[in-house]
């Protein structure tokens, strides 16, 4: 009877054995995976990300416990990660990592792993990580995966503390900071049809591999898997903390369909109001924002300045390059006299440069500036757009630099723009309300105030619609620069204008780039 149980007992091992390997192999859409304790590999994530782009896109789980999910702003700010209850501290590394509690309006976790050795190791959420406040929270590992996000700390400003230098929060966001800096402007993984009427598409990172940093570091590296229902993407990311901290990109995109608007290197920023702006707000503070400007470096070598603005409506402006050197948004303006904001400190937010790796061909730089009357509201967004169809079924590489500065490495023996002042322009015997004037500030140059005075220095003033009415290039005492005065008359027309400097004949300023709307 006993043999007999037992014959029994193996048939039906072996039968539940073959319906477990028939059932796991069968021809099911399934996500393919990086199993733990495997050697990791970008070329393992690269064709993770392509099977991926080959099966239809499932949105990331929004299934937290309703205490989680519903917790206001104040509760989610309560909930702190415990520094010395995370992976790494202790250990006298030259980074921490430290994680982003899921809830409030993060509605889904993203999985992050370890990379220990080369080997793949999972970072499972645990409640231990996290001082909750006065929340009372129960059942807190009930459907919770991973975590909202994570930050990166090291020893950017001394030797002893461990500041915050980089963070991957929401969708494809993150941001980083140099020495002296306090977080202003993001960066993001992807912009898809962005300012398009068929509506924004936002890209997520769904998973992280974080390399775990040796003892003698000076860099991190790290990896992420991007997913929309456009696109799925492999990214590495190389972290180089600094004065300038720089963050070398590599992505690989794979589209599931064809894409009309690929923004790539996309950067996201505010501007509410500044010296420019004309659209006046109620504001004790004389300007709002965490970036003024977006500077290119195009194919050509020319560098163009186009101040940002906040308008009634929606301005996209395109520049048309081919292989850019370089773009990015900056804030210009570090004069804590102009911003009187002693809990925001925007004269301390940093500029991003994006260094295109290799060539880009043709494509155009964009900028969209959409209106705002809150400055909790990011409005300011700059990408390359390649001219190049973005089709499925096959692989696209972009890899570029990112510069976390102040300001972009004074290498370049140019003028820059450093204010934009306008108001109403034009005088006969009464002021021409039909009239605009624009007062545009260079940076000092060499023999600057003789070269005005002899006439070696002149403004070079051009418009693509309406008519230029006056120029006037001054010596500025208190820039110790040049300053142009221009009367434009508009008619009726969006209007691309530009000012520049030119001396025997040649461009030695940026070209300030200006869109006006009637």
């Amino acid at each position: 009877m006993l043999k007999k149980f037992l014959i029994l007992f193996c048939l039906s091992l072996i039968l539940f054995t073959l319906f477990l390997f028939y059932k796991n192999n069968s021809p099911v859409e399934q996500e393919p995976a990086l199993l733990p304790a495997e050697q990791f590999k970008l070329s393992t994530l690269k064709e993770k990300a392509k099977e991926l782009s080959l099966l239809a896109y499932k949105a990331p789980d929004e299934n937290l416990p309703e205490s989680i999910k519903n917790l206001s702003y104040d509760q989610y700010r309560d909930i702190r990660f415990v520094r010395e209850q995370g992976p790494w501290f202790g250990q006298r590394l030259p980074f921490e990592m430290q994680f982003f509690h899921v809830g409030s309006i993060f509605q889904y976790s993203v999985l992050i792993n370890e990379i220990v050795d080369g080997k793949v190791k999972p970072v499972a959420f645990s409640p231990d990580y996290f001082n909750y406040g006065k929340n009372k929270l129960q059942n807190l590992n009930h459907n919770i995966l991973g975590y909202a996000g994570f930050r990166l700390h090291g020893k950017l400003n001394t030797p002893t503390y461990y500041d915050e230098i980089i963070a991957f929060l929401g969708a494809s966001y993150f941001r980083a900071l140099g020495k002296g800096q306090k977080y202003g402007l993001s960066a993001r993984g992807l912009a898809i049809d962005t300012a398009l009427q068929t509506g924004e598409e936002f890209p997520i990172f769904k998973e992280f591999w974080i390399k775990k940093p040796k003892k003698r570091d000076t860099h991190i590296t790290l990896y992420a898997l991007l997913d929309s229902p456009s696109v799925a993407g492999a990214y590495k990311f190389e972290i180089i903390p600094g004065k300038n901290t720089i963050v070398d990109v590599d992505a690989f995109l794979y589209p599931r369909k064809k894409i009309t608007k690929l923004g790539v290197a996309p950067l996201t920023s505010m501007f509410l109001f500044g010296e420019n702006t004309k659209n006046r707000f109620d504001d004790h503070r004389p300007e709002v924002h965490d970036s003024d400007g977006l500077l290119i470096h195009n194919g050509n070598d020319e560098w163009l300045w186009r101040p940002l603005d906040n308008s009634k409506y929606l301005r996209i402006s395109s520049f048309q390059d081919n292989n850019p050197k370089g773009f990015g948004l900056l804030q210009r303006d570090d004069n804590p006299e102009h911003y009187l904001d002693f809990e925001s400190y925007y004269e301390q937010r940093p500029s991003v440069w994006v260094q295109p790796q290799g060539n880009w061909g043709k494509g155009v730089v964009q900028l969209v500036e959409i209106p705002s009357i809150q400055e909790i509201h990011d409005n300011i967004v700059a990408f390359w757009i390649p001219n190049e169809e973005i089709l499925p079924n096959k692989e696209y590489h972009f890899a570029y630099r990112l510069n976390w500065y102040k300001d972009i490495p004074e290498t370049r023996k140019i003028a820059k723009v450093i204010n934009t002042y306008t108001g109403i322009g034009g005088v006969s015997g009464m002021l021409e309300t039909e009239k605009r004037k624009f007062v545009v500030d260079f940076s000092p140059l060499p023999h600057v105030k003789q070269d005005i005075e002899n006439g070696k220095l002149i403004a070079n003033v051009s418009t693509s619609e309406g008519k230029i009415k006056g120029i006037h290039l001054i010596y500025n005492p208190l820039t110790k620069g040049a300053t142009v005065y221009t009367d434009f008359q508009p008619n009726g027309k969006t209007t691309e204008l530009r000012i520049s400097l030119v001396k025997d004949g040649k461009t030695v300023s940026e070209v300030w780039s200006y869109q006006w709307l009637p």
